[in-house]
């Protein structure tokens, strides 16, 4: 799970799938060599790919401006005589922080990343759950209110529409909107389409009371899907990750007091039974990149 050597190429989005994994199979090529790796040392090569992952083609069948129908793997196999698997990149995520990262040594994970939307994967058994047909682990898109906010999904409600950073900002730049004498103002130089989430934690931080009440609510939700994902999963360890996984141990003990009233799980202690544990991710923006390897381990 360590990583050796590590490079990045441009995507540039809009030429063909056949032209992007050409430049895949030049940098892989570059990164073994520069390591001084042979390729007859490599177990495999695993792909994590934003999008919709078709496993029995190794193809993904849709990535939102990226790729349509695009079997990875095939084509890659032309330039190198090894397994190559493919997985949804926030799986992959989420495998690598279960084999090398937070969750290391358990064999059922929950991995949620909290960024532009919710995204997330679950793990069961030391294999990423998949479901029916790939799209298992859409954590994001289940409802908490229902007739709620529009989620970019298309339904109202979601998970997604109000526990990501961007429903968080949304929120904050109301809030602040509503109350000029907000610390969010004077950090955003008074212009509203400055505030991020680092600027509402910030104020939080600074003892802003409107920021401190943006984010009781955030917390509230945040909380509630993750009680859900408990409910459902029962995982040994719940990682979060995403941009706001960097207030560490505030955001875990706030989280942990909220889950510990509500959870289905709250008494067993008491019963001598184990209970899920919430903890911040540790591979950071590498844990795709591993996870991905981890997929010439681990299979699919």
């Amino acid at each position: 799970g360590e990583i050796i050597c590590k490079e990045s190429t441009p995507t540039l989005r809009g030429r063909s799938y056949q032209a992007i994994v050409e430049d895949m199979a030049r940098l892989i090529k570059k990164l073994t060599h520069n390591s001084g790796i042979s390729e007859l040392e490599l177990l495999g090569i695993g792909i994590g790919s934003p999008g919709v992952i078709d496993l029995r083609t190794k193809s993904v069948v849709f990535s939102c401006n990226l790729f349509k129908n695009a079997p990875l793997c095939n084509e890659l196999e032309n330039f190198f005589e090894l397994p190559i698997y493919l997985e949804n990149d926030a799986n992959c995520a989420a495998l690598g922080e279960s084999q090398c990262g937070a969750a290391k040594n358990t064999s059922s994970s929950l991995t949620v990343t909290i960024g532009t939307g919710i995204g997330g994967g679950v793990i069961i058994e030391d294999k990423i759950f998949s479901g029916l047909n790939f799209a298992g682990g859409e954590i994001g898109h289940h409802v908490i209110v229902v007739d709620g906010e529009k989620c970019n999904c298309g339904r109202n409600g979601c998970w997604e529409a109000y526990s990501s950073a961007t429903a968080l900002i949304r929120e904050a730049r109301k809030a602040a909107g509503r109350n000029s004498d907000s610390i969010m103002n004077m950090l955003s130089n008074n212009n509203l389409e400055n505030i991020d989430a680092k600027i509402v934690f910030d104020a939080y931080h600074r003892k802003d009371i409107v920021a401190h009440q943006v984010l009781n609510v955030y917390f509230k939700y945040l909380s509630q899907g993750l009680i859900n994902m408990i409910n459902i999963f029962q995982p040994e360890v719940v990682v979060i990750s995403g941009g706001i996984s960097n207030q560490d141990e505030y955001l875990l003990r706030t989280l942990k007091e909220y889950i510990h009233k509500e959870v289905y799980t709250r008494d067993f202690t008491e019963l001598g039974l184990p209970q899920s544990t919430l903890k911040i991710a540790s591979l950071g923006n590498n844990a795709g990149i591993v996870g991905a390897a981890m997929l010439a381990r681990v299979g699919t």
